[in-house]
């Protein structure tokens, strides 16, 4: 048997020299909607444990990773619109690391009137 197994293999965008990163484990309970739209400073890399994760990040349909899926975002200027729990009657738990440009924070909340200027590169939202 294997001791290890390949969940996900990306190309990050540079990480500059001085970068941080951090590990968080992040659980939401049944129907939590998670954070409001932000954005981070470099690349995040997540997986999911347990339930389920809506996940939508600017210019990609939104999507629900499952537990035992993974996800990743470039950070920078992309807008990360969702990352609560998909699920009404379960919790969710996930596990990301993120990579933290030099002199930035780790997370930047993006304001409504940034949205409303931004909404052409959002995808379209599902009917319902």
């Amino acid at each position: 048997m294997t001791a290890a197994r390949v969940l996900q293999d990306v190309t990050p965008p540079h990480i500059p020299e001085g970068a941080s990163g951090m590990t968080l484990l992040v659980e939401w309970p049944p129907g939590a909607t998670g954070s409001p739209p932000h954005r981070h400073s470099g690349p995040a890399f997540g997986y999911v444990v347990e339930g389920a994760v809506r996940f939508e990040l600017e210019g990609e349909p939104e999507r629900v990773v499952k537990a035992g899926e993974t996800f990743w975002e470039p950070g920078g200027d992309v807008i990360h619109y969702q990352d609560g729990n998909a699920l009404t009657d379960a919790p969710t738990r996930f596990v990301v690391t993120m990579l933290c440009a030099p002199g930035h924070p780790m997370l930047t909340f993006v304001d409504d009137t940034e949205l409303a200027a931004r909404a052409q590169l959002r995808a379209p939202r599902p009917a319902g």
